[in-house]
């Protein structure tokens, strides 16, 4: 079997305050595979991009890695110093934000920040360097690459702008892609346009992805798996297809409820009565069952883990039926 490019392991991202030791993400764990695209869906506070931002070392104070290892290629990267770090962003792991103007600085053209970037992880010259960017900014869908390599981010569209993004992202062929709702802030059209993009070109370039998002309908179309996060934990993780089509946590269920279908015509959508709870009141047991439709007593009093139920593995008592003392 193929090694995972990259592995998580029992992740815990704290928060201290005031208040005490806040829990954001608790006890992950997930292996990704070489060329694999591994869906996050979840609500907004599931812990989705924190998870994202400590894979690639931008955790900032005073958030912090609490427990668990994270490696990439077998090497332990969750413990590196900054400067190590540093070097494996960038060249080893690309990252693809949400609002594409956290990525680019607007006192520069787009052309100088892909040439510093593919300057300072390769060995290339100046010139040779300028004609790779052009080739990417070219490869992404920017029409004129030759003339557009000099223009600033102020002068894009909000599509193209994130079109130059992932050119950056790809600019020193990382072997890992972390993208972060890269299609919120566009345009619907706009957004299958760069779900294909992104979708082809890690085919093209062998580069795995961490797709970050709330939408499921963007799941469905790029993911070959899927984790569904809730309240900092993961609570269904498998195949797309099987959590498309047969989704097993009543969360999962809810979130796959609330997507039009053009094949099946219905007054009302699924809706997940309540709200996500707030860091410092999540409740004992499931996190999901003051929401949850099946809730029964078990629920309130223990959380459950991932239970293998093949094909995939969801975290709900209502696929295991052991007691307490852990007797089937």
């Amino acid at each position: 079997m193929t090694e995972p490019l990259l592995k998580i392991e029992h992740l815990r991202i704290e928060f201290n305050t005031r208040r005490g030791t806040l829990v954001a993400v608790d006890d992950i764990s997930f292996d990704l595979l070489p060329g694999e695209v591994f869906g996050i869906v979840g609500e907004s506070g599931a812990g989705k991009t924190l998870t994202g931002l400590a894979i690639i070392g931008l955790l900032e104070p005073p958030g912090r890695i609490g427990a668990g290892r994270i490696f990439l290629n077998t090497q332990r990267i969750d413990q590196l110093p900054y400067h190590q770090m540093r070097k494996i962003r960038g060249k080893k792991i690309g990252m693809i934000f949400q609002d594409p103007l956290t990525s680019l600085n607007p006192l520069y053209s787009v052309g100088k920040q892909l040439i510093e970037t593919i300057l300072t992880h390769s060995e290339m010259g100046t010139h040779e360097a300028r004609q790779k960017a052009i080739t990417l900014l070219d490869e992404v869908g920017i029409p004129a690459a030759e003339k557009r390599i000099d223009h600033y981010p102020h002068q894009f569209s909000g599509g193209m702008r994130q079109r130059v993004v992932i050119a950056l992202a790809l600019c020193v062929n990382p072997s890992l892609i972390i993208a972060d709702e890269p299609t919120t802030a566009l345009d619907v059209s706009i957004q299958a346009q760069i779900i294909a993009l992104l979708k082809g070109l890690c085919k093209e370039h062998d580069t795995a992805v961490i797709l970050i998002t709330h939408d499921m309908g963007v799941i469905a179309e790029i993911s070959d798996r899927v984790a569904v996060m809730y309240a900092g934990r993961l609570v269904e993780v498998g195949e797309v297809r099987e959590i498309v089509k047969n989704p097993k946590h009543p969360y999962s269920h809810g979130l796959m409820g609330s997507i039009p279908s053009l094949h099946h015509k219905s007054e009302m959508l699924t809706q997940i009565e309540g709200t996500m709870p707030r860091l410092m009141e999540i409740p004992a047991g499931c996190a999901f069952h003051p929401r949850c439709p099946h809730v029964f007593d078990r629920c309130r009093q223990k959380r459950p883990d991932l239970i293998d139920t093949k094909p995939s593995k969801v975290a709900c008592w209502l696929f295991k039926n052991e007691d307490e003392s852990g007797n089937t």
